[in-house]
This record gives structure tokens, C-alpha cells and sequence, in this order.
């Protein structure tokens, strides 16, 4: 998940690579920490997802780009929220939504951390990638067991710097697969 290049002033795009939506390109605004899942670990991750995605309730807790989320909405999921603290980034997530007119797709301008501290509604699937130098995987992960944000069988997916600390998730999740792309760790779980 490094950080992909571009040319100055051609703008930063992230590209769908399945479903529905397959090949359209979407921009995003540069903002400190975001750093768009590279579209092998995507495929990867869909790949284990594909069970599961049909009509799924999806979180992006940390949307940025909205790579992960756009991806569910075009691969089948049937709600997918993405949440995102910057402003610009926000917007440029809702103009993308209302470029492939994704009913299906929510997006909410908040903080992470406080928005899972209001009354919950669980999803079936989550995925977790924040900025790695913020260390809030740990705390999410926390929320959302406690929380009540987690469905019956959910799978959460987690992405973390290798050099950087591993995040410490409840006991009671189980890891279903677990990679290693370039300076990042990603896994899914289930409870």
C-alpha cells in the first residue's frame, strides 16, 4: 500500500477493479497519512471477501481515497458507509458517489475514534486502514467489539505499517489470512 505516484498537477486516482464500476478511475485530494490500498492487495482482499460481500453493511472507517469502499459498492455490497475526517476529502468521496450515482453509498464527515463512541449499528463487514503514524488501530479495534458495531459473522480488515507497532486486538478474534505487500502488513479477521 505505498504510496502511489503521479505527476505534478495530473492529480491522484485510484482505479476500481472489479464489479460493476470495473476500470473507472476516481480522483482524490492529496491529505497527510492517505495512502490508497494498491490494487493488488485490493484484489487480494476482495478475493477473500467474495463470500461474504453480497448485500453486505460495509464501514470504511478511514475512506481517503475511497478505494476499499467504492470497490464493496461495485463488487455487490448493499450499504457501505465511509467515514472521513478532512473536509475536502469528504467532499471529494460524495462528488465520486454521485459520479457512479451509488445510491448504496454513504458518506459522513467525521472523527473515527469519536463517531464510534455514539449508539452503534453493527456492520458485516469493516475495514481499518488509518494513517499509520496516528497508531488508532488498536483503540478502534476496541470500540468496535465493545461497541456493538460488529454483525454476527463480521470480517474485519486491517492494514499496518511493518516497522510500526502491531496493533493488539481483542483475544477473541481469530485471523483468517494474513499478507505482506512492500512496508505493509494486512489481515482479516473474524470474532
Amino acid at each position: 500500500m505505498a504510496k502511489q505516484r503521479h505527476r505534478t498537477g495530473q492529480g491522484n486516482q485510484v482505479r476500481i477493479i472489479g464489479g460493476e464500476h470495473r476500470g473507472r478511475r476516481l480522483e482524490f485530494p492529496d491529505s497527510p497519512g492517505l495512502r490508497p490500498t494498491a490494487d493488488r492487495t485490493r484484489e487480494t482482499l476482495f478475493n477473500w471477501l467474495q463470500m461474504q460481500l453480497p448485500g453486505a453493511r460495509c464501514l470504511d472507517l478511514f475512506a481517503g481515497s475511497g478505494a476499499l469502499g467504492f470497490e464493496a459498492a461495485s463488487r455487490g455490497a448493499g450499504q457501505v458507509t465511509l467515514l472521513e475526517q478532512d473536509s475536502r476529502v469528504a467532499a471529494q468521496l460524495e462528488a465520486n458517489r454521485a459520479l457512479l450515482d451509488m445510491a448504496s453509498v454513504a458518506v459522513r464527515q467525521a472523527d473515527a475514534i469519536k463517531w464510534l463512541d455514539q449508539a452503534p449499528e453493527p456492520f458485516d463487514i469493516i475495514f481499518l486502514d488509518p494513517p499509520f503514524a496516528d497508531h488508532l488501530l488498536t483503540d478502534c479495534c476496541r470500540k468496535l467489539d465493545q461497541g456493538g458495531w460488529l454483525g454476527l459473522d463480521p470480517r474485519i480488515y486491517l492494514e499496518w505499517d511493518l516497522h510500526g507497532p502491531t496493533p493488539k486486538l481483542p483475544p477473541h478474534w481469530v485471523n483468517l489470512k494474513e499478507k505482506k505487500a512492500g512496508q505493509v502488513a494486512y489481515a482479516l479477521y473474524t470474532r
